[in-house]
């Protein structure tokens, strides 16, 4: 990428930031050896605030999508008598929009690109909180409910509204932040996730032990009312902390100046990124035309499933019996146990996106991971293994609940200069798992065949080695087309430049030979005489 000319950056970063040192550039890679006081100042701001909430809004996400496995193994499924494949439906409401009990359009699916469209034409600060506001209302409710349909209802609203912030979030940051700086900040907000599985046992633990039954309040109920309480506290500041993007600034983030947004576009054209523009038609068509849309698809759905085995990891710690037909683990426990795979998936993501960033090798850590992953698939297909082999198959798998930050990260450096084709092909990507995780849970892993899947943990296994085939794949790709374009389009732009300042100085020498007119009049540039 020896496209970058070092002295025209140096200008403009001098320009924007007034530094006496500017930052010093490498010319290859236009990588910041050293960022300015002033970027540091402003990097440290993003991350205070925008990230600092994007990764609070996410813990508490998790937490109202989790919510329900939490409170359906800690007295729920008692106390409104389910027997069936409730918990399972439960999922795959959340993930479609529901007409009665047993029919239903994919909402997700239907609300969740055009979302990504929405936020490219009106201010993301006041639409993601928005919808915010609504999802926790949505979760207060959960809890007055007496039987399965209404749940079913609200869990489908409630994944209708949710759909969109994950995937409009990593749109802003990757508005903000360069291809350096990204994976790391994309998995610190993805590691949040876990954060919110760990806060989620744990509080429901701590509400079982201190507030299960007061005031008449079932320790379940309570979940979902203090869940309710922390998602709208999260909304209403929302508004204030959410930038919008470089080119379109937010009046109510207090926390950003006007330099601060210069510095902000400074850095997209550092690296030759656009910021995000409107989203046209054409921008459908280019992304749905496009190899890197299809196979960014198949990883991104294909990983997550071959994880998914997870989500049942209680439901294997309650059916463990000790000799005498006691159970192995009580409410507390099944709740606490799980904390420590969510602390291994917050290990496991920032490990993987440091690496993403350091080595710029995001197909190599994603091969990785699928590497990993088969020995443990293996195990669980095989199930009649010592239970020691199981809870490490477990444990492993929740680390690597990974891709997405390197898989991002990936799309950026594949495409810089398109920034609608990224927020479409992050919005496709998760429409496509909501679409097929909205099935595959209740055909792969039935409630009634736990705690062996039979079917379940063979697909796993199968997805880890066809999505290594996949990776290797668009490598190649990235390698024969993608690069070779991007250096086509980044020569065309240093041509453009160039052509620009050599315009500027020949207008320089022009206004400089002619002087001033003999009869006083100010002189005017050759291009100017020409028109008149």
């Amino acid at each position: 990428m020896g496209l970058f000319r070092k002295s025209k950056i140096e200008d403009v970063v001098h320009e924007m930031t007034g530094d006496a040192n500017p930052p010093t550039l490498d010319p290859q890679e236009a990588r910041i050896v050293e960022k300015s006081g002033e970027e540091k100042r402003f990097l440290l701001k993003l991350d205070i605030f925008l990230l600092t909430y994007g990764c609070i809004s996410q813990v508490i996400k998790y937490l109202d999508q989790t919510n329900i496995t939490t409170a359906y193994v800690s007295g729920m499924s008692e106390d409104l008598g389910f027997v069936g494949n409730e918990l399972n439906l439960f999922t795959t409401y959340f993930n479609i929009g529901c007409r009665s009990c047993y029919d239903g359009a994919d909402a997700d699916c239907i609300f969740l690109i055009p979302s990504q469209v929405f936020i490219t034409y009106f201010r993301p600060s006041l639409w993601l909180p928005g919808l915010e506001l609504m999802w926790g209302i949505f979760t207060g409710l959960i809890a007055v409910c007496k039987t399965a349909e209404p749940i079913y209802g609200l869990r489908a609203l409630i994944g209708l509204a949710e759909s969109s912030a994950y995937p409009g979030t990593v749109t802003i940051l990757m508005a903000w932040y360069t291809p350096l700086e990204m994976a790391k900040r994309i998995g610190f907000y993805h590691s949040c996730q876990a954060v919110g599985g760990m806060l989620s046992g744990a509080l429901q633990t701590a509400i079982q032990e201190t507030m299960a039954d007061a005031h008449g309040i079932r320790g379940w109920q309570w979940t979902f009312i203090i869940n309710c309480i922390m998602t709208i506290a999260m909304a209403l500041i929302g508004p204030f902390l959410i930038p919008d993007f470089p080119d379109k600034p937010n009046p109510l983030a207090f926390w950003l100046t006007k330099r601060d947004y210069e510095i902000g576009r400074m850095r997209l054209e550092r690296f030759r990124r656009v910021d995000v523009k409107p989203i046209k038609p054409a921008a459908f068509k280019r992304t749905f035309a496009s190899p890197i849309t299809w196979l960014a698809v198949y990883l991104y759905v294909g990983m997550l499933i071959a994880v998914s085995g997870i989500d049942y990891f209680q439901l294997w710690l309650k059916s463990l019996v000790n000799l005498d037909g006691s159970k192995v683990w009580g409410i507390s426990q099944l709740n606490a146990i799980p904390m420590g795979g969510r602390a291994m998936q917050i290990v496991g993501v920032w490990i993987v996106a440091y690496c993403s960033d350091v080595f710029r090798t995001r197909w190599a850590v994603l091969l990785a991971i699928c590497i990993v992953g088969i020995p443990s698939c293996i195990i669980m297909t095989v199930w009649d293994v010592p239970r020691s082999a199981k809870y490490y198959a477990y444990f492993i798998l929740y680390m690597l609940q990974s891709h997405g930050p390197p898989l991002w990260a990936w799309l950026s450096d594949m495409l810089p200069v398109d920034a609608e084709q990224r927020a479409l092909t992050l919005g496709v990507c998760i429409t496509a798992y909501y679409a097929i995780n909205a099935w595959s849970n209740i055909l792969i892993f039935p409630t009634k065949q736990a705690p062996h899947y039979k079917y379940g943990w063979p697909v796993c296994l199968a997805l880890y080695i066809t999505s290594g085939l996949v990776i290797v794949a668009l490598h190649i790709y990235d390698i024969k087309v993608v690069r070779p374009r991007n250096f086509a389009l980044a020569e065309e732009a240093q041509a453009k430049e160039q052509a620009e300042r050599d315009g500027e100085d020949m207008d320089k020498r022009v206004y400089t030979d002619k002087g001033a007119d003999s009869d006083g009049a100010e002189p005017v540039l050759m291009r100017d005489k020409e028109m008149v």
